[in-house]
């Protein structure tokens, strides 16, 4: 099924970026960098300053690109329609020959994440993934493993069945979306990251609020940035120390803050070991 709904994302991209000017372009043009919900990426302030900010210190023109599935920001990769991007570990790894890892970011000190799987604030009684069966659950996305991989992770290792566990799952396409489908008592439970968990605790405490963490997995390598193949050698460093040297300027700094990060660090494939052990063990590589 997962590969069906890639192959038609794929056609309607082919169909999209055909008839628009989307394609990465000369040295001189825009440089494309591709947002996915890695990022609660609705906060659009934050994000139009950061592209500006891009602008200034690369002294050329940026475009952000937002796509709500994990597979059309990928895809618009392999077919050079986007310079960079803001990637989920998963499908980092599952496409990382395809790909060149610029930069990783740091929250709360250190370069991982974590899946938190949420419930209602008004369930009191749940506390752990097992009361969930012949509930309703929502996953983030196909691709994501903190919102999707994990959860199905862990009711695999107890002996589970995810395709027969709840009595309904969906895509809510989202971190956010699965935090107000919980919230709003559309789902009995959800899975989201835990970065997107608490850079909402601070812009939108209310939706926090109405929903509560019954657990959190084991640590994960954070949502990197990548860049497509193809793009040169100068552009690929001057956004690697870009994001590396955002701590040294005040205006980098205050971006950070909003961005809910401490900075980024150069990244390596050790700090993704542990997903691609997840994924192998859920038949995903």
């Amino acid at each position: 099924m997962k590969e069906l709904i890639r192959a038609l994302l794929l056609l309607a991209l082919l169909a999209l970026v055909s008839g628009t000017s989307l394609g990465a372009e000369t040295a001189n043009g825009p440089l494309r960098v591709g947002l996915t919900p890695t990022f609660p990426h609705d906060q659009y302030q934050p994000l139009e300053q950061w592209r500006l900010y891009m602008e200034r210190k690369l002294g050329r023109r940026v475009e952000f690109v937002r796509r709500d599935r994990y597979i059309e920001t990928m895809d618009l990769l392999r077919l050079k329609k986007l310079d960079f991007a803001w990637v989920c570990d998963y499908p980092y790894v599952y496409f990382k020959k395809q790909v060149k890892l610029v930069a990783v970011p740091i929250h709360k000190g250190r370069p991982y994440y974590r899946s938190y799987l949420i419930v209602p604030a008004t369930d009191t009684t749940t506390t752990s993934l097992a009361q969930l069966k012949g509930k309703v659950f929502a996953y983030t996305d196909p691709y994501s493993n903190t919102g999707y991989l994990t959860p199905r992770y862990e009711l695999q290792q107890m002996g589970e069945n995810p395709a027969y566990f709840f009595r309904k799952s969906f895509f809510a396409w989202s971190h956010r979306r699965v935090l107000e489908a919980v919230a709003n008592g559309l789902a009995d439970g959800g899975a989201v990251s835990s970065h997107v968990w608490d850079t909402l605790s601070i812009g939108k405490p209310e939706l926090i609020a109405a929903t509560r963490v019954v657990a959190k997995s084991q640590e994960y390598g954070f949502a990197p940035f990548v860049a497509q193949m193809s793009v040169s050698d100068e552009d690929f460093h001057a956004m690697q120390r870009l994001l590396l040297d955002m701590t040294t300027d005040a205006d980098g700094r205050a971006l950070l803050k909003d961005l809910n990060l401490d900075g980024f660090m150069i990244g390596n494939t050790q700090l993704f070991e542990r997903v691609e052990r997840v994924m192998r063990a859920v038949g995903e590589k």
